[in-house]
This record gives C-alpha cells, sequence and structure tokens, in this order.
C-alpha cells in the first residue's frame, strides 16, 4: 500500500511548518590522538555556537571501531549542545572488537529516529557485519523503518532518510531499501561513504553524499569541515561548512513527497539438473552465521542475538533463545547433544529442547570465529585468544592468549591432527600443538595493517605446504614445519576466500574477479592448474570454497552459489538464491547434504542426486 499524502494536505502541513536546520558530521575517523581529533573538537565547538535544531553523525566514527576509539570519541560528541543522533558506518561494523556491541551499548542504539516540526528524520545502520562484504540494511531494520513511519506519518508530515551507504549497488539489498522509502513522503537521503560531495536519485528519492570532516580526502587541500542541511517547506539546501570559514552551498533541490515505487525484479532461479537445492528457512532476521546440525535440526545464531534451531526436514523454527547481541560464530554439536552457541558475552549451552543448560563466561571479548572438532577437542577462536573447550560440555581445556586481535576464520588440522593452524586479525598465521596450546611458528605477510594479514581465512594444509590468501591479494605457501614462505603469488587478485580438495593436494581460491584458480598444493613453486570465470563479476565476499563428492561450490557477496566440476573445469550451474552474502558452507558426511546460509537471513540445503 502506498503511504503518501493527498497532495493538497500535505502542502497545508509543509507550507505551516517552519524551516528545520541541522549540523551533519560524517567519516570523521577519529583514533585517539590522530590529526582529526582537535578538528573534530574545533567543529563541536563551532556547532555549538550555531542555531542548530540537531546534529546528525551519519557514520565511520573511528577507524577500528575499538572500544578504545568509541569512547574516545564518545566523550568529544558529549558536549555538543545540540541534540545528537548516531548511527555507525563500515568502520563500526566491519572492525569491532565487541562485534558490534560496543555501539549500541555505548550510544543507545544502532538506528534512530526523531522528530522537528513537519520532519522525521529516520536512519538505520548498514553493515557490512564482522566481514567484508557490502553494505546491508538487516531484515528487522527495514520492518523497523517502515512499522515506525507508519505510526508516526499524519497529514503535512515529511521524512529524512539518513544512512552511512547511499541508495545504490554498494548496499546489496538497496533495491528493497530504496522501494520502502518510495512508498513515503521521504523529501532526501542523506549519506557519508564516499568522502566526496555527489548528488544523485535513487528512483526518484533524491541523495546527498557530503564530504568527509577531513577535507583532505576529497579536496587535497587539508581543510576539515562538517556540512549543513536546511529544510524548508519547498526545498532542502545542502551547505558545505569549512571550519572558520561561511557555508557554501553545495545542493538544492526540491522537497517532493509523492515517489514511484521502484522496479525490481524477484530473484528467481530453477533447480539444475542432477541436484535438489531447497530453501529451508527464512529467518525474520539477518543470519551472520554458517550453520550446525545434527541428524534432527539446523542450527544458526542471527542479528537479533537469537540462538535458532529449525528442523532439517520441515524448516519450522522450533526454537529462538536470546543472548543479547547478533551471534557471528557457527554453533557446536557437543557429544552430549546439547549446542554451544559462541555469543558476544561468552558460550552458551542450550540442550536440544532450546532449554539453557550452561554458560561459560567470555574472559575478554566476543566470539566470531567458527570452531572445529579435533582430537583433542572443540578448537575455538575468541577475541585476542585460541581455545580448547571439552566436546561433551564445553569446559575450557586450555587457551592461548597471547594473540593481538580477534579470530575469525576456521582453524585447519595438520594432516597428523596433531597440530592446527590459523589466523587472527593482529596480522599473524600461527601453527599451534593441540595438546597444550603452544606455538611453534608465526608467520605474516610483512604487511603492518592488521587488516591485510591473514585474519578471515582457512587455510589449505597438507604435509609439505600451508596455502593461504590475504586482503594483500597474495595467495603464500608456508613450510609447515618452520613457517618460512615457500613462495608467494599475486598473478590473481586474491583476497579471503579458499578452499582444498578432499584430498588436499589442490587449493581453489575465488579471486575478486569472480574466478576460481585451482593451485597444486603440493609443488615447491607456484603451479596454476586452471582457472574459470564463474561470470560473477567483482567479488570479496570471504565465504570458503567446498569441494564435495566431485562438486566445488563458490559463494558470492550477490547470493550466487556456482558449482564447478573440478573434472571438465566446467561452470555446472551458477543460482542466485538471493542478493546477499553467502555465509559459508557445511556437509553433512553421512547425508552428503551441502548446507549455505545467507546474510538476508535463509538457509538452503543442496543435495546431489
Amino acid at each position: 500500500m502506498k503511504h503518501i499524502l493527498p497532495l493538497s494536505i500535505a502542502l497545508l502541513g509543509c507550507l505551516a511548518a517552519s524551516a528545520q536546520k541541522m549540523a551533519v558530521l560524517t567519516d570523521i575517523h577519529i583514533t585517539p590522538g590522530n590529526a582529526s581529533e582537535p578538528r573534530l573538537r574545533e567543529a563541536v565547538r563551532e556547532i555549538n555556537a550555531a542555531p542548530f535544531d540537531m546534529v546528525l553523525l551519519t557514520g565511520d566514527l573511528t577507524n577500528e571501531g575499538s572500544d578504545r576509539e568509541l569512547a574516545n570519541v564518545k566523550s568529544i560528541l558529549d558536549s555538543i549542545s545540540h541534540p545528537l543522533f548516531v548511527i555507525p558506518g563500515n568502520h563500526e561494523t566491519t572492525w569491532s572488537q565487541s562485534a558490534t556491541k560496543t555501539f549500541f551499548d555505548t550510544f543507545g542504539n544502532d538506528r534512530f529516529v526523531t522528530e522537528k516540526d513537519s520532519l522525521i528524520i529516520i536512519g538505520i545502520s548498514c553493515g557490512p557485519f564482522m566481514k567484508m562484504g557490502d553494505g546491508h540494511i538487516k531484515t528487522e531494520d527495514l520492518a523497523w523503518l517502515q512499522s515506525t513511519l507508519d505510526e508516526r506519518l499524519a497529514p503535512g508530515k515529511r521524512v529524512l532518510s539518513v544512512n552511512h551507504y547511499p541508495l545504490n549497488e554498494d548496499l546489496d539489498n538497496f533495491y528493497e531499501y530504496t522501494d520502502a522509502l518510495s512508498h513515503y513522503p521521504v523529501i532526501a537521503h542523506i549519506n557519508g561513504h564516499y568522502h566526496r560531495w555527489i548528488d544523485y536519485t535513487a528512483g526518484d528519492v533524491p541523495g546527498a553524499i557530503p564530504g568527509a570532516m577531513v577535507r583532505a580526502l576529497d579536496m587535497k587541500d587539508g581543510d576539515y569541515g562538517y556540512s549543513i542541511v536546511e529544510v524548508t517547506p519547498d526545498s532542502v539546501f545542502v551547505s558545505e561548512k569549512r571550519l572558520g570559514m561561511p557555508a557554501a552551498r553545495r545542493f538544492a533541490f526540491a522537497a517532493e513527497t509523492e515517489h514511484t515505487p521502484v522496479p525490481h525484479e524477484p530473484v528467481v532461479w530453477s533447480e539444475p539438473d542432477g541436484f535438489s537445492v531447497r530453501c529451508l528457512t527464512n529467518d525474520h532476521a539477518s543470519v551472520f552465521t554458517r550453520v550446525a546440525f545434527d541428524n534432527e535440526n539446523v542450527y544458526f545464531g542471527n542479528s537479533l542475538g537469537e540462538a535458532v534451531a529449525v528442523s532439517r526436514a520441515t524448516g519450522r523454527r522450533l526454537w529462538a533463545v536470546p543472548t543479547g547481541a547478533s551471534l557471528f560464530s557457527r554453533p557446536f554439536v557437543l557429544d552430549s547433544g546439547n549446542i554451544a552457541f559462541p555469543t558476544a558475552t561468552g558460550v552458551l549451552v542450550i540442550s536440544p529442547e532450546g532449554r539453557r543448560t550452561d554458560f561459560y563466561p567470555s574472559v575478554e571479548g566476543p566470539y566470531v570465529a567458527d570452531g572445529i572438532r579435533t582430537p583433542y577437542g572443540w578448537l575455538q577462536g575468541g577475541y585476542k585468544r585460541l581455545e580448547m573447550r571439552d566436546p561433551g560440555t564445553a569446559a575450557l581445556v586450555w587457551t592461548l592468549d597471547s594473540l593481538g586481535n580477534y579470530c575469525q576464520g576456521a582453524p585447519t588440522l595438520s594432516p597428523d591432527s596433531a597440530k592446527a593452524v590459523f589466523g587472527a586479525w593482529d596480522t599473524n598465521l600461527r601453527s599451534v600443538n593441540l595438546s597444550d596450546g603452544s606455538v611453534n611458528w608465526k608467520w605474516n605477510n610483512g604487511r603492518a595493517a592488521n587488516m591485510l594479514g591473514p585474519g578471515n581465512v582457512v587455510p589449505v594444509v597438507n604435509e609439505s605446504q600451508i596455502i593461504v590468501v590475504a586482503p594483500d591479494r597474495f595467495m603464500t605457501a608456508v613450510d609447515p614445519a618452520t613457517g618460512a614462505t615457500i613462495w608467494r603469488d599475486n598473478s590473481h587478485r586474491y583476497r579471503e576466500s579458499l578452499g582444498a580438495s578432499a584430498d588436499r593436494t589442490r587449493a581453489y581460491a575465488k579471486t575478486m574477479d569472480g574466478e576460481l584458480v585451482c593451485v597444486d598444493a603440493t609443488a615447491p613453486e607456484f603451479t596454476e592448474l586452471w582457472a574459470v570465470d564463474m561470470g560473477i563479476g567483482y567479488d570479496h565476499a570471504p565465504c570458503i570454497v567446498l569441494e564435495h563428492d566431485g562438486v566445488v561450490y563458490a559463494g558470492s557477496r550477490r547470493g550466487i552459489i556456482t558449482a564447478v566440476d573440478p573434472a571438465t573445469r566446467q561452470v555446472l550451474w551458477s543460482l542466485p538464491l538471493g542478493t546477499s552474502e553467502v555465509n559459508g558452507f557445511e556437509v553433512d558426511p553421512v547425508t552428503g547434504t551441502v548446507f549455505a546460509s545467507l546474510i538476508e537471513g535463509s538457509v538452503f540445503a543442496i543435495d546431489k542426486k
């Protein structure tokens, strides 16, 4: 149903309303002690001295979303004398030592709605969430936006939409977002992210991107500033305010309230020959975790912080247990039959019937890593820690607590199952002894930046070498005994997506150009065996690559799962199962079923006939 008010009534209300004036800060990127920090304080002083109705901060408050950075920037923002409304940007949601919980705790929410006279101002979060990917509007945030506007809308009311991302393909579900906004009297969408001044339209909703606070990023002249948005009964004006200088108007457009809904073809796919592909469930929230399963059920966590169980046969939701914050780690089915969910605050153990049975608080930080079963127990990465836990109870056995940042990708066992290799976001790859957690060696690619290291890769490990890829766009082979570099290759644009053949002799990498590259994982120098263009275009999803039963599966940033025959080096099929990133794959060794979850909340089961 279209929520546009009759034009005559809407205009009457607008003409009676006064103008609204807002200061807008975006992409301030404050790290304690960096050059931008005193400039933000100066901007706050200027803003406090001016007659603004409110201040909007549209994301990227920090550089890595750390607790220290958030506390520091909050201490500065607390001195703003006008009402302040804040949403996170990708630097708070992609990298966060609290898995985004600290932002919520610090600012009270990651979305807001407020009103000034006839204007409703509404902002929501955007992702990516704790891994590389496109921006994503959470399922529950879209529902909240629509229900909130339905509740608040009245004759003469207009809407100003706020996000960190523009309404374009940098958001995987921007069609849904734009279409939702087009059903309301939205006069403009204000966002950041690009660090430069751009005006655009999405459908027929006007959008404005102000420059970053650090004008050197878009002007190359070292100036700093913020923006001013003024809404009158018939217009929206966006001006640039450099510190210490008069405001200069950048954009002006009519405050139109009627829009045409955005046409969007629904995702359509048909089952490929020789395979059964079925959607097991569509959750009411977003899903960032891979799944776990037993004979009866499938388990995952969602963005509402619910630990969820659904029937493996029917997809019916059986239970959902709240944990307090978004979940990012794959659950683990214990030997007891209970299910362990690594959460933002510890490990929660739940019975197959949905009853809490135990809880082990985390020593420091959240869990965002995927754990694995080993002969010594359940090996689980945490924040600055790698833990061995009892596979029956989830009780802690030993801890390696010398890491400089959090673990994310799952570890890989050595061929003798006595050691494991894993990466962390402190630039290092490590080999550990599973008996006691002692470190055999650590390796890094020589890059000092945490986010260029092997933090979210599942290594390919065999007796002769270890293969990893990283955001530095190299594939590297490392000696399993010493951690010495054997070879490095950047003939393709590798990133974080990697997998192994069943016999570990081949490594499969999905590149940023949508290729599947097969490499000899035993050769003493880089040896490419073949490469296939999967036809998915640019891709940076860190989804693992899986080989199972003679088929290689790869997942994309836009919900496409591609199956490749490694024998013929041909694409068997490529299905657009959704619009959001594929989190990863799990395979049942008994039935052969391959499970995959998508961020939009869907879980699929794939069987080879």
